[in-house]
């Protein structure tokens, strides 16, 4: 069929996607971009003079984490197998296809990636993460590599000094990777120069070295007066000046104008991302673009301008400048818009939630009035937030009567440290209590119909929907749970190295330290209580979720007679291929038909 008589959900999900280019410090205008290739994102190289965008990677399951070095001659990506996130760095030359052997760049065993620095004259600054060793930090140049940094806690790379002899490290060698401290080492011999951490609660994220030879100022975020808020570090002398701004919100992140005069800023409020211009003392605040909609990532430039990746939940994604021009438009067909939304605040157990509503238009083109059938879709993270961004998911529900609404529960970021924080206390029953206060004040103003609620989310908000089945079985009529936590000890036990060291720091241990903790927030604990049908998507190759743990978990439903379904695919923790999210949304959209009355 062709593209253009298919339903507008189905053309959102398979028009052309493009992200914000990466550009070469050297070369400016050679650019590295992750766009739709045949329906499958993949990584290009954007030569900006000519125009020209080439395909680089051709992979049968997708290429989204890769970049391009301070010359502009080498495109370098993680090369992982079917989606497990296990893998290895490949470069290869700027303007070569797919049909080009890139070459393994780092020499070094595959890896779970924590992280990736690129310099000048091939320097590479890898970090690697496996069950064996913890987290390493290795320093490869074209004559070979070496060790920089050893840990058996969670740690990441982060930015090189313009002239390679910093690299800026984060760390959790305290034990707590969700707040980490800071470490700026020497790339030749791996000895410290600075050591920061804040105390528990309070985390540090190293962003960028200003882009000037001799310079060694840092972006830095910290959380010192509970909100992500930026200091800027000078590793030279130690001094550190905190920029204290009078804006609402927190700041998501920071970087450098190249010519190290001003700062761009992106900063979270009310499910919106917004840029800001200022100066490195605090001072000339300047507001970029539009203030509307959601900024998920943007770009200095060194004629001046900024680009950045806009969406709106009513306006599907472009990679824009300040005038609002369109700088790089994916080849393909272009996504039918959607509604916007409308915002919630509702009172809870710990403070106003916000939530963001979705509702089906009338004839008319107004927002159809209640009950409706809703749709509660719960975002993974949790340390994320949902924003007023374009979602084909979450439009295709709309499309077919549904509202729909995402809730920014404690543990969401965006609403300071505390909020963020809260769910420590009951890990996974705090969220819940937020997403059933929205649940039932949607209820009572009429909103949402009682006997038509469904519960979906995945990854965390796949975890939170099973919890919520069995400890709240009469607020729904069905959930949906992609890529869930299940059974929390098997996934503990099963999953990445990173996520390990999270969960320890979530929970206060490890399921051996703390095992009534974990047991209380495992959805397998609550099974038999389910009354509900649940369709449950599951990746094979899921290093985060991983397949075992979700396996024992519909056993249990087996064993209780609950109702389900599951959806299998071989890839890892999602899909980067337009088919196999179409066949996942799909499969969601009948399963629910089944069982419930048509809008």
């Amino acid at each position: 069929m062709p593209v253009v008589d298919l339903p507008a959900w189905e053309r959102r999900f398979r028009a052309a996607r493009i992200g914000l280019p990466s550009w070469a410090r050297n070369a400016p205008d050679r650019c590295a971009v992750v766009a739709s290739a045949d329906g499958v994102l993949e990584l290009h190289s954007w030569d900006r003079q000519t125009g020209a965008l080439t395909r680089a990677t051709s992979r049968r399951e997708g290429t989204a984490c890769g970049g391009i070095d301070p010359s502009g001659q080498w495109l370098w990506w993680f090369d992982d197998g079917d989606g497990d996130e296990l893998g290895i760095w490949r470069r290869q030359p700027f303007g070569s296809g797919p049909e080009h052997e890139a070459a393994h760049a780092t020499g070094l065993p595959a890896a779970y990636s924590a992280g990736l620095a690129l310099g000048d004259d091939g320097l590479a600054v890898v970090g690697c993460q496996n069950a064996e060793y913890g987290t390493r930090v290795h320093v490869v140049t074209p004559a070979g590599s070496r060790l920089l940094y050893e840990h058996t806690e969670d740690a990441s790379v982060g930015p090189l000094s313009h002239d390679g002899s910093l690299v800026a490290l984060a760390h959790s060698e305290h034990g707590d990777s969700r707040h980490p401290a800071l470490r700026v080492v020497q790339v030749c011999d791996g000895r410290p120069r600075i050591d920061l951490y804040d105390g528990p609660g309070r985390g540090l994220d190293p962003l960028q070295f200003a882009p000037l030879p001799g310079d060694n100022r840092l972006l830095v975020l910290h959380e010192r007066r509970g909100r992500s808020e930026l200091l800027i570090l000078d590793v030279s002398t130690g001094q550190e000046t905190e920029l204290a701004l009078d804006l609402p919100g927190e700041i998501s992140d920071a970087q450098w104008t190249p010519d190290g005069r001003a700062v761009l800023l992106t900063v979270d409020h009310a499910a919106r991302t917004v840029l800001y211009r200022m100066s490195p003392t605090g001072e000339d605040l300047t507001a970029l673009g539009s203030q509307d909609g959601c900024v998920a990532a943007a770009t200095a430039r060194p004629e001046g301008d900024v680009w950045s990746l806009w969406s709106s939940a009513a306006e599907p994604t472009t990679v824009r400048d300040l005038s609002g021009g369109i700088v790089l438009a994916p080849f393909g067909p272009t996504a039918p818009g959607s509604v916007p939304v409308e915002d919630l605040w509702v009172e809870g157990p710990g403070g106003k939630i916000h939530a963001l509503l979705r509702r089906p238009p009338g004839g008319d083109g107004t927002p159809l009035p209640g009950p409706l059938p809703v749709v509660l879709e719960i975002h993974g993270g949790p340390t994320a937030h949902e924003t007023d961004a374009f979602r084909p998911y979450a439009s295709a529900w709309v499309d077919h009567g549904f509202a729909v609404v995402q809730i920014n529960y404690r543990g969401s970021t965006g609403y300071g440290s505390a909020w963020r924080d809260a769910l420590e206390d009951r890990v996974g029953h705090t969220e819940l209590e937020d997403i059933v206060a929205v649940r039932d004040h949607l209820v009572q103003i009429g909103v949402a119909d009682g006997e038509r609620i469904v519960l979906a989310g995945a990854s965390w908000g796949g975890y939170l929907t099973l919890l919520g089945l069995g400890t709240y079985p009469d607020r729904w009529a069905v959930g949906l749970a992609g890529v869930p936590v299940a059974d929390y000890v098997a996934a503990y036990e099963d999953e990445m190295e990173g996520l390990k060291a999270f969960d320890r720091s979530l929970f206060g241990g490890s399921p051996q330290e703390v095992p009534d903790k974990y047991r209380e927030a495992s959805p397998l604990t609550y099974a038999g209580a389910v009354r509900v049908p649940v369709l449950v998507l599951a990746g094979e190759n899921d290093p985060r979720c991983p397949i075992r743990q979700i396996e024992n978990y519909l056993r249990a439903l087996d064993e209780h007679g609950v109702p389900h379904g599951v959806y299998r695919y071989q890839a890892g923790h999602g899909s980067l291929v337009d088919e196999e999210r179409i066949r996942q949304t799909r499969a969601e959209l009948d399963f629910v038909a089944r069982y419930l009355p048509s809008p």
